[in-house]
This record gives C-alpha cells, structure tokens and sequence, in this order.
C-alpha cells in the first residue's frame, strides 16, 4: 500500500492514501458473490469497505463495474484502486504523546491521566485523536484515526492504535474474537476475600444516560479479578477483561460492592473504615480519579502473526496511593 508523503503544511482532509491490489478468482468460487468473494481475497480490509468500493468502480472484475452481488465464474481478475482521503474535521494538534512502541503497523501508548481519547461533545480538540494526527498525519485516512478501544478520559495505561487500514481490521477482528490480552490494576474501597468472574450485561443506564450499569437488556460483559493485596478497607486488584464495554470494570466493580477508588461517577456516596486517620481521609477525598490503569496489553501483530506484549508501570499518583494505604496499614 502507497501512502502519500503530506507537508508540513497540508491540510488534513488533502490528504489520501492510494490503494493498489490484485487478485485472482480461483476456479472453485464459481457461483460466489463478487463482495463474498473479494472479503476472502482481500481480508485485510473490511467487507462494508469492500462494498463501497466495488459500488463506486474502485474494485473492478477484469477491468469492469460490476454490482456487489453478481456472481463470478471463476478466473476473473479483481484490482483495487482506490484513493481513501481523511475523515472527518478533526485538527492535528502538537500534544505530547508517550510512545511505548511504533512501527508501520501499530502504535501503542501509555495514556496519562485527564486525557480524552476522541473529540466529542465538549471535547472536540486536546484528545489523544488529534495528538495521533498531528504525529502521524496519515492515520487521518485510517477510521477513527486507527483507535480500535478506548480508555476513559481518567484510565491511564496502554492503548493501541492501527497505522494502516490493514491493520485496523486485524486488530478489530481481534478484539471481536476476545483474543487481545488486556489486564487491569485496580484499587477498590472494600476488602475481596478471593478473586472471581463478574459474567453481567452492561448497558446505558436507564433514568442516568451519562452512566453505564448492569441491566438485563445490556451487551454481554465478563471481567475476571483476583487480588494482588488487601489492606486496611481496601483492595489493590488485578482485572482481565474479557469483554470489553464502556466502563466495563468500573460498572463491574460497583455492581459487586467493591467501587473504584476516585470513581466520582460509580462509587456514590463517599465512605472510609472504621479508625482511619485524618490525614488519610484528606488524602482519599481529594483522590480526583479513579485509580484504574491498563497495565499490560498483548495481541497478534497483524503484519508478522507473532504475539507482542507490552506493559506500563503504575503512574506515580497510583504509586502514592499504594504507599498511603501501606503506610495507614502500618500505623494500626
């Protein structure tokens, strides 16, 4: 795949990628639809990308506009050339980025703290998206800059991100197949005797549209946990996700009992143990995130099929955390 070499100065939405590919029809997938066919010969790319560019004359049969679901005999040659040009009116911006790995396949990032992944409502500049852009102009052709997950605005830790469109199909492809390896750190209010399985549908919750909560009409979700130390009203965990919803753990950890710790939108009402010291009280209820960090990350590098694996240390305010609860632990 050709990817244009933008200036410095080039506007994102000039500029393109330029896609090139060829294949050819084998004998035994006579009486397959065209778009059928061509999501098998070209898989790294999306079928709903495949159908609009074999709509729009950018994937031909043997030089011709075909329609999506006529039927090939067999020893057809299918070519791609396709033009994709940046989506959306998003603006690169020049925000720092910590850059755990890059090469011309993926990206992967440790996210700080007070950081939104993607422009929204309220959020349309100073988000990871427009940082991605401004380092990678690019990734404007990739959907969604080639953000396949997200952590939220006060989750740090490991994120990947796709370069290529390739890529952005192999890794979403993944996550669908539950095969991305995403492991949590996590400190809650309450103390966990053993580890478990949350298995409970997350959706939108019903009067609070801003939360999300376990309802009965909700997406499938599971989160393993176990615990890596208990202290005095408190838990330091590690979670496993299985799933992967909006606010999955901390809905999850709400819902058992055991919320986050800062979690001002899950957690409710603020509570403490029995002799806690002032100086600790102070010092959780001015705790402003939840204490959440996607720690390790491991999947399969769509360009080489091997398995990568990366991890992030806990931030230093979570570092803190821990010291704080280890030293109120100590003056018992």
């Amino acid at each position: 795949m050709e990817q244009s070499q933008p200036k410095n100065n080039q506007p994102l939405e000039e500029i393109s990628t330029q896609i090139t590919k060829t294949a050819e029809v084998p004998l035994d997938y006579c009486g397959r639809r065209l778009d059928q066919v061509a999501s098998e010969l070209f898989s790294e790319f999306s079928r709903s990308r495949l159908q609009q560019w074999i709509k729009e004359g950018q994937l031909t049969v043997d030089g011709a506009k075909w329609l999506p679901k006529r039927k090939v005999l067999g020893g057809e040659c299918l070519d791609i050339c396709a033009s994709i040009i940046a989506e959306g009116e998003w603006v690169a911006e020049d925000i720092p980025l910590n850059i755990v790995f890059e090469d011309d396949h993926l990206l992967v990032i440790d996210k700080t703290a007070n950081f939104v992944v993607h422009p929204a409502a309220g959020n349309h500049s100073g988000t990871v998206l427009n940082a991605l852009l401004h380092h990678c102009p690019a990734l404007s052709t990739v959907p969604r800059a080639g953000i396949v997950h997200r952590l939220d605005k006060d989750t740090t830790g490991l994120m990947v991100v796709a370069k290529t469109l390739e890529a952005h199909t192999d890794l979403v492809a993944q996550l669908q197949a539950r095969s991305v390896k995403r492991v949590y750190q996590a400190v809650v209010n309450g103390l966990l005797t053993s580890g478990g399985v949350v298995d409970q549908p997350v959706g939108r919750h019903p009067r609070q549209r801003i939360k999300m909560a376990v309802v009965s009409d909700g997406k499938e979700a599971r989160t393993h946990y176990s615990v890596l130390q208990r202290f005095q009203g408190h838990s330091h965990l590690e979670l496993k996700l299985e799933t992967g919803r909006t606010h999955q753990i901390r809905v999850h950890m709400a819902h058992l009992g055991y919320p986050i710790v800062g979690d001002s939108l899950y957690a409710g009402r603020f509570k403490i143990h029995k002799g806690a010291s002032a100086g600790f009280i102070e010092y959780l209820r001015d705790f402003s995130r939840q204490a959440l960090h996607a720690a390790e990350l491991a999947l399969i590098h769509p360009a080489t099929g091997e398995e990568v694996s990366w991890s992030a240390p806990l931030p230093q305010d979570f570092q803190t955390l821990l010291s704080q609860l280890d030293d109120e632990q100590n003056n018992i």
